[in-house]
């Protein structure tokens, strides 16, 4: 076979490779579920995830108190304004309203220096396999939602807070 021919076949074949993986591509994000089919006033997906001290935690175990359910990443600048608000809030509404912060599939040393230099004391759980936040539909970071006492979604919100805003969603889920 001459030179030519070589590179034709070899040339085919890259072709043929990257058309399989664009349509792979193509066909696994038209056919996975995205958030656009969870919304405000459906039940919010159970799920259990360990935190930074290996604790589990359970959506379901929050039933009867409002939950603030936050996916962010230690690289997003809106993740890293919100977190000292998150904190404060979520100490001055203990008991009440609980906050759970799920990491999208750092690694724990990354999470633990974060949480240590923004001295976070809520619940921290790394999504290590990304599950939950595929489960949830979560795209962009950070991602917010309120889930009333009844594990009902109350809202979604896609963008980084201020301390008020924040204080409105714990609002809107503080158990009567």
């Amino acid at each position: 076979m001459d030179k030519k021919k070589r590179r034709l076949y070899i040339r085919t074949a890259i072709l043929a490779v990257l058309a399989g993986l664009v349509i792979y591509t193509l066909y696994t994000n038209l056919t996975k579920e995205s958030r656009e089919n969870l919304g405000v006033g459906d039940q919010a997906p159970d799920f259990v995830l360990s935190d930074l001290n290996g604790k589990q935690h359970r959506l379901s175990d929050y039933e009867g108190k409002g939950v603030f359910l936050n996916f962010w990443g230690t690289w997003c600048e809106p993740c890293k304004k919100e977190m000292p608000h998150m904190e404060k809030l979520a100490k001055e509404y203990e008991g009440k309203v609980e906050v759970l912060a799920v990491n999208v599939g750092e690694s724990d040393f990354q999470v633990n220096n974060f949480a240590e230099q923004y001295e976070l004391t809520f619940p921290i759980a790394i999504d290590k396999g990304k599950e939950v936040q595929e489960a949830y539909g979560i795209n962009p970071l950070p991602t917010t939602f309120m889930i009333r006492p009844d594990g009902t979604i109350d809202q979604i919100v896609t963008a980084g807070m201020t301390e008020e805003q924040i204080r409105a969603l714990f609002e809107s889920v503080k158990p009567s």
